[in-house]
């Protein structure tokens, strides 16, 4: 909890700008899209794992065993991630980045 009783999000939010900038400087990251496998089809970020929110429950996912490694999660307007970004956090993730909607990335999309 932070001052005054307020809960504070126990994982980063960052704008698509910002999470692109820090996927340059940084290395060992992984990046999740949890939107439908269809969605995913229809265009995604390179390299991104596929992990559906109503796959995301209470067991950490088989993609995801390193619980301090940096995790970028994105959806396509920002809901679903940040839904998924709480999940994760409370397994016990502790370097989870959520970056909001591909509707605001800026870089590279494969389809």
């Amino acid at each position: 909890e932070g001052e005054g009783g307020e809960k504070t999000i126990p994982f980063r939010r960052v704008t698509g700008d910002e999470a692109q900038a820090m996927m340059k400087k940084e290395t060992g990251y992984l990046i999740v899209d949890v939107r439908t496998p269809q969605e995913y089809a229809e265009g995604h970020i390179p390299h991104a794992v596929n992990i559906p929110l109503d796959t995301v429950g209470t067991t950490p996912p088989s993609e995801l065993p390193d619980k301090r490694q940096m995790i970028f999660v994105y959806c396509r307007s920002g809901a679903r991630s940040m839904q998924a970004a709480d999940k994760l956090a409370r397994m016990g993730y502790t370097n989870i980045v959520e970056m909001g909607g591909i509707q605001d990335w800026h870089g590279e999309v494969v389809r």
